[in-house]
């Protein structure tokens, strides 16, 4: 039996066997709106709660308004960066690019520094659209889980996803990750609703049904006895 890793996701782990597995590379889909960077963050304290240092590295979100947002749920980042536990990275899909013909560059330095397990790059979808045909997309994707499986992380990747069918998300994506999860926020009836649906897991048995996912000050809770219909 394969330990696993927790994910920090209320509710999520009992339902895919104790969690991620690690050095897995797991991708959470979604549109604005629909939870992906608190579920990022949540996972990366998680493992600050283990004594896990881990690493936010992102394209499109600002230190300042990430820190702020975060407090919302007791989440002090500032707190946690200055403990050693927790670092924020920004940079341009063209740097990442170049991160990868250097085989890794200076975060190789800053993983081995923190002794990081736990990796979050928030947004991947930035970093797509610099390849132009599909056969680039997948080997510099494949390029990129190869250095974090070298750096020796566990990671959750974001993807902004356009489309809500997972049929048109697996086929825009073309990723070869270990998992893949999407977030939902619909409008049904004039209400807002949330739900999460766990598409695919490597070596998991997981549930075929879309969940209710609740947001509270707690951060992210699956609640599997509720199944919501899109």
């Amino acid at each position: 039996m394969v330990d696993r890793i927790p994910s920090g996701i209320h509710g999520l782990d009992p339902l895919v066997e104790g969690g991620f597995k690690p050095g897995s590379v797991n991708l959470v889909c979604g549109g604005a709106g629909s939870g992906k960077t608190t579920f990022a963050v949540q996972f990366l304290i998680e493992g600050i709660a283990r004594g896990e240092a881990g690493i936010y590295m992102t394209f499109e979100e600002k230190k300042e308004k990430l820190y702020d947002d975060m407090l919302t749920f007791g989440w002090d980042l500032e707190k946690f960066e200055r403990a050693g536990l927790f670092k924020f990275l920004e940079y341009t899909p063209e740097q990442i690019k170049r991160v990868l013909v250097e085989g890794g560059g200076t975060i190789d330095a800053i993983i081995t520094q923190l002794k990081a397990k736990r990796l979050v790059i928030d947004s991947i979808t930035s970093f797509a659209l610099l390849f132009q045909d599909e056969l680039t997309q997948k080997e510099s994707s494949l390029a990129l889980f190869e250095l974090i499986n070298r750096w020796g992380c566990s990671a959750v990747l974001t993807s902004q996803a356009i489309q809500l069918s997972p049929d048109d998300l697996t086929a825009q994506l073309q990723f070869e990750v270990d998992s893949i999860i999407i977030l939902y926020h619909f409008k049904k009836k004039g209400i807002r609703t949330r739900a999460i649906e766990i598409l695919k897991m490597r070596g998991t048995k997981t549930p075929e049904k879309t969940m209710k996912l609740i947001i509270d000050k707690r951060g992210l809770t699956i609640d599997p006895a509720e199944v919501v219909t899109t």
